[in-house]
């Protein structure tokens, strides 16, 4: 698929690379490892197990893949903008949508920071949010995914201080220009570390529909107890209500809803930080967001219920695309090597596209993980062969996989360039 869709063309066009190699050229060096990274081998060490690995080495054209130290010394050669450079090459690659025929016209994004413990030296590493292991240096990347393809659309691996808001409203500006062609209504969630007037001016000023959890203060919590309250029998709250109220330093009033819970329990001890999304009163637990959609306070707090998919996403990225397996201690290698794992992380993503049925729209597209992805398609009883010049693979008879596969297969040959763009291998095209 990625020869398909122009890969190496698009290392050699966009990378600044001035080092030059000699055992292999720079792009099948990339490529070496986001494929391993596919495959599941997360650590640059972990290439010594695929050294002679025939159907790799054959992607490459190599006798055999060179010691770790090689990888090594090439990402010690990169300049930390290559991270950004590899982050465009992966969002070129959603050329793959024009190939797989997807025409959304809404999408959800969904905005994170996730937290990677740090076990030696590695640059970046503070003591900062880490609620389930205080007191431990971290990183703090930031990630942003399409909740409808779950791809990733941007984000940087950042040192373990909190986000500022002009740091949130750098990162969303760089989402919005990313966005595949055809976007006509974006929707956007976000927890209550984005809570800030940074983030919504620039989500106001590209034009989304937007929910973001608020964070606990004490006008807030006055403005919330002042307002008249109903009950709430479309959601699982005791209590509900909405509210206009300018933040401390925001520039205008904002619409604010508001669930409120009956404490049911002792009040948490001290040290115990507070239940993610909600804080607490005396007498009641709430849940407030700050929105700039008119739906019913219900349809939105199921609404924003959906932002969990993004937890899950960064959860199978560092489980099964290696995001948190940083190779070195160096601040530029970690932040490549980030990009990298996140490309392998697409890539899942963009063959779950072709595998699609033609009939399915996204809400019954589902998804497939990385890792049951590789036992599903990959990791199978096959035999290579080779016989008057050709490579070939043949499988076995039980295996259950085999139509999908082989479909599967045949559309991604199918894809074909065109003046201006790629012709579409799946009749029906994908839409909400």
């Amino acid at each position: 698929m990625l020869e398909k869709l122009g890969f190496q063309q698009l290392v050699e066009e966009t990378l600044t690379i001035k080092r030059l190699t000699r055992v292999m050229p720079a792009c099948q060096f990339v490529l070496a490892m986001v494929l391993a990274l596919y495959v599941g081998f997360s650590r640059l060490h972990h290439l010594r197990f695929l050294e002679r690995e025939p159907m790799l080495t054959g992607i490459l054209k190599v006798l055999r893949l060179r010691p770790q130290c090689t990888f090594w010394r090439f990402l010690a050669s990169l300049h930390l903008s290559v991270a950004g450079q590899i982050l465009r090459i992966q969002q070129s690659l959603q050329r793959a949508w024009e190939a797989a025929h997807v025409a959304l016209k809404t999408i959800t994004l969904d905005t994170d920071t996730t937290v990677h413990i740090l076990f030696g030296h590695q640059m970046g590493g503070r003591k900062s949010y880490n609620p389930k292991n205080r007191g431990k240096r971290s990183d703090q990347p930031i990630l942003t995914f399409l909740a409808e393809t779950r791809e990733y659309l941007g984000g940087e691996l950042r040192n373990g201080d909190r986000p500022t808001g002009k740091q949130i409203a750098r990162h969303l500006e760089s989402v919005f220009p990313a966005l595949p062609k055809g976007v006509e209504t974006i929707y956007a969630r976000a927890d209550s570390g984005f809570y800030c007037n940074e983030a919504v001016e620039a989500y106001e000023k590209a034009g989304t529909r937007y929910i973001v959890s608020a964070r606990k203060t004490s006008r807030l919590v006055d403005e919330s107890k002042a307002a008249p309250w109903t009950g709430s029998p479309k959601t699982d709250a005791d209590a509900q209500c909405e509210f206009r109220y300018p933040p401390e330093g925001w520039s205008q009033a904002h619409r604010f809803i508001a669930l409120r819970y009956i404490k049911k329990r002792p009040a948490a001890t001290e040290g115990t930080p507070e239940q993610y999304q909600l804080f607490d009163t005396a007498e009641y637990s709430y849940r407030v967001f700050v929105t700039n959609m008119s739906d019913g306070i219900a349809m939105l707090a199921w609404f924003y219920s959906q932002r969990a998919g993004a937890e899950n996403l960064i959860k199978e990225a560092k489980n099964d695309a290696g995001l948190a397996d940083h190779p070195s201690g160096r601040w530029p290698m970690n932040c490549i090597y980030f990009q990298l794992a996140m490309v392998a992380n697409n890539l899942n993503c963009w063959l779950m596209l072709f595998h699609r049925e033609e009939e399915a729209n996204v809400e019954q597209l589902g998804h497939i993980t990385l890792a049951t992805a590789r036992l599903r398609f990959l990791f199978l009883a096959a035999r290579i062969w080779r016989h008057a010049g050709t490579v070939g693979v043949s499988y076995s008879d039980h295996y259950p996989e085999q139509p999908l596969f082989e479909r599967l297969i045949a559309r991604l040959r199918a894809v074909t360039a065109q003046a201006e763009g790629f012709a579409p291998v799946i009749a029906m095209a994908l839409r909400c």
